[in-house]
């Protein structure tokens, strides 16, 4: 079988692309994707080329760019070129050149598929870059999601080249006279998967030859394995979860609670040494706390409560007494009642009604700050909002996500769970408001 009859293959086995259908590329200018465009055309597809310059190796980001030009121009391929300062990029948003690099190629790629109205963006990845990918999720920190290696095809991404080698390209290149420019920041080992491949790969080729072969069919069994594994991981998670919150009994009973954690934190953010502490943390003391670039993880008594990050913020809202609903930040309903003969003051916590005479608009909507305090419903002393919050067992998350109403600085309701006594409906009310907040910000 030649290589356009095993990449022909592979595509129909993977259902990459249909026949009729045209594809964007993307053109380096190195080899990979020099044999990648080569082929697709070859085998009949319509392709449209898209080079990124990245501006980060002076003359030869410019030498790439013209080769490009040059060579869909003897092709007669349609090209599209995008420049980008990815070091500003970079250095802005704290992240590595290579994440920067990635951020603004795919980022450009989405927009320029939304533009021509095609549905599919063609990767020059070959079989040794997803070894390397295996190996570099492993030193990372994996599950069996990391091991399975690059997928044939995500989302509007497709690898029509996993099924060749780098040397296998490279021959294709060469028995077809096909020109292409080397990355001469392939050669540096400052960046890690070049790392992997120039040193530790050599390595373990010395102790198995065959190594790369050995990890890419241990990668496609577990590609395999994990699509049975993904679906048992779901099933657990919905048993042990309830919005944010991850029950420690119920998680105690998994076959190994310690997997089914990492698969519910890993996509958080959380590294695989965070997440080993936070399973030592379920037999521990309540409060202990731990932290992702996103997401913030509270230990309590019986669960584990995950939420996102909240910049803290002194920002609040106001609800005049023309008022019907609030859609930001949360969602409330305020109707005024008048007619109280047949009205039926509900008990839900989702609902509120006060008596109209003892409050004054405008309505301030905020979050609570230390100090605050009310009268509990049904009491008649007052209670620090801290106080409450412990005596109900709210989480650090819980407390920093409740918001609270309130009319001339007095507290009137902590929305969705307790009104202040001062402002309640009794035999001498003779207007009503009723507020209804959405159902779910009631769940804690």
């Amino acid at each position: 079988m030649n290589t356009l009859e095993e990449i022909s293959q592979y595509i129909d086995k993977h259902q990459l692309i249909t026949p009729n259908e045209a594809v964007v590329v993307g053109l380096s200018g190195g080899s990979d994707s020099v044999v990648l465009l080569h082929i697709l055309i070859s085998l009949g597809y319509k392709c449209i080329a898209a080079h990124c310059n990245f501006n980060l190796r002076g003359e030869e980001s410019q030498r790439d760019e013209a080769f490009v030009r040059q060579f869909c121009q003897e092709k007669n391929i349609t090209l599209f070129v995008k420049h980008f300062n990815t070091q500003t990029h970079a250095d802005e948003n704290r992240i590595s050149i290579e994440m920067a690099a990635r951020e603004l190629r795919y980022g450009w790629f989405g927009e320029l598929l939304k533009e021509l109205n095609i549905s599919h963006l063609a990767i020059a990845h070959h079989q040794d870059d997803s070894v390397e990918t295996v190996l570099l999720n492993l030193i990372r920190g994996t599950g069996i999601k990391g091991l399975k290696g690059i997928s044939p095809k995500s989302e509007n991404i497709i690898r029509p080249l996993l099924c060749l080698t780098k040397k296998e390209i490279n021959e294709y290149a060469e028995k077809n006279d096909l020109k292409y420019v080397d990355d001469s920041s392939n050669g540096e080992t400052i960046y890690q998967r070049n790392k992997i491949r120039l040193e530790i790969l050599p390595l373990m080729q010395q102790i198995n030859p065959s190594v790369k072969d050995t990890i890419n069919r241990m990668s496609q069994h577990l590609s395999q394995v994990e699509h049975i594994y993904a679906n048992f991981i779901q099933e657990e998670k919905e048993r042990v979860m309830l919005n944010n919150h991850i029950s420690i009994s119920e998680l105690n009973k998994s076959i190994e609670p310690e997997a089914l954690i990492f698969e519910i934190l890993a996509p958080h953010g959380f590294n695989s040494g965070q997440i080993a502490q936070v399973y030592k943390s379920l037999k521990g003391i309540s409060g202990k706390t731990f932290f992702s670039p996103t997401h913030r993880l509270v230990k309590n008594r019986d669960n584990l409560v995950i939420d996102k990050i909240i910049e803290s913020s002194n920002e609040s809202f106001i609800i005049d007494e023309s008022t019907s609903s609030l859609n930001f930040p949360i969602h409330l309903k305020i109707e005024r009642i008048s007619n109280l003969e047949s009205f039926v003051v509900p008990k839900a916590t989702h609902t509120l009604c006060l008596d109209r005479d003892k409050i004054s608009f405008p309505l301030i909507l905020r979050r609570w700050e230390k100090g605050d305090w009310f009268v509990p419903f049904g009491m008649n002393g007052k209670k620090k909002l801290s106080d409450y919050f412990s005596d109900n067992k709210f989480s650090i998350i819980d407390k920093e996500s409740s918001w609270i109403l309130t009319s001339k600085n007095k507290i009137i309701w902590i929305i969705g769970h307790r009104s202040d006594n001062r402002f309640k409906v009794d035999n001498n009310t003779k207007r009503i408001v009723k507020i209804t907040v959405n159902q779910d910000i009631t769940s804690k």
